[in-house]
């Protein structure tokens, strides 16, 4: 049965990166208010068997897409995949790294699938996702960030300039397309308790530390999806301005960098895998 958010939003939810960790979340949050979605991610039996988990437990219909949205065309197999549902809500999740490493010490390859799936893909899902929402006059959209985006950090160089795309991408769509009906949502997240994160600090042999839970991170977002544009999960001013405050820009880069070289227990940048 549609409740409040399908209403509002539309029948189905697809959440890009949605086999595990915060994407996991989300897909249990749209099923548990009455949306059927469509989850998106590159392990096949993963997403198999948790697409079943979702079934059984919210009674809702379930759509899977094996997908790398690193890959050129991904996000047209996605739209021609879905393009017989109104899709009313649209998370996207993708996008973590594993590793905080020196910018040399990744090939190139690697940092341009990095930009590809986290710059290029998200842009492509907004505006194909985005515009029918638009002319329909209602629909959501959440774009996943991280405290990353503050500013520039050792060992951070991609990631962190690749989420602040997406950081500045949700504030501008917010302001385009807030009074036709559409709610876009930056969700800025700090340490949260996901297997990228786990691997992060079980590599470096690091206690995990305080963590938020995917299960909170997603229902505050989708409480919150019409307070847009920036929702800064954990912050006691959640539609605030960078924890960096009025500080210089170099402060704010020597402070995170040296939050990457020390124990992150509290780093403003959180976790590097969203």
């Amino acid at each position: 049965m549609a409740t409040g958010t399908a209403i509002t939003y539309g029948p189905w939810g697809v959440v890009a990166g949605g086999s595990d960790g915060v994407g996991a979340a989300f897909a249990h949050e749209l099923a548990s208010r009455g949306l059927n979605v469509v989850l998106v991610a590159r392990r096949v039996p993963v997403l198999t068997a948790f697409a079943e988990e979702i079934r059984a437990k919210h009674g809702v219909e379930v759509r899977t897409l094996a997908l790398d949205l690193s890959a050129p065309g991904a996000l047209a197999e996605l739209a021609d995949a879905t393009a017989d549902l109104e899709v009313g809500l649209f998370v996207y999740n993708a996008g973590g790294d594993d590793f905080s490493t020196p910018f040399l010490d990744k090939d190139l390859a690697t940092h341009l699938a990095l930009v590809h799936r986290n710059c290029d893909s998200v842009l492509e899902a907004a505006y194909r996702f985005g515009g029918p929402m638009v002319a329909r006059g209602r629909g959501g959209v959440v774009l996943v960030t991280s405290g990353a985006a503050w500013a520039g950090g050792a060992t951070l160089a991609t990631y962190g300039a690749t989420k602040a795309f997406d950081l500045i991408l949700a504030e501008a769509l917010w302001a385009e397309w807030r009074s036709s009906g559409v709610d876009v949502l930056g969700l800025v997240l700090g340490k949260t308790d996901t297997p990228s994160m786990r691997r992060v600090f079980d590599a470096k042999g690091e206690p995990y530390g305080e963590t938020a839970d995917p299960a909170d991170v997603a229902r505050e977002a989708i409480d919150h999806l019409a307070d847009g544009p920036t929702w800064i999960f954990g912050s006691p001013a959640p539609t605030g301005g960078s924890p960096f405050g009025a500080l210089p820009r170099r402060d704010a880069v020597l402070a995170m960098s040296r939050g990457f070289s020390v124990s992150r227990a509290d780093d403003p940048a959180g976790p590097t895998g969203t």
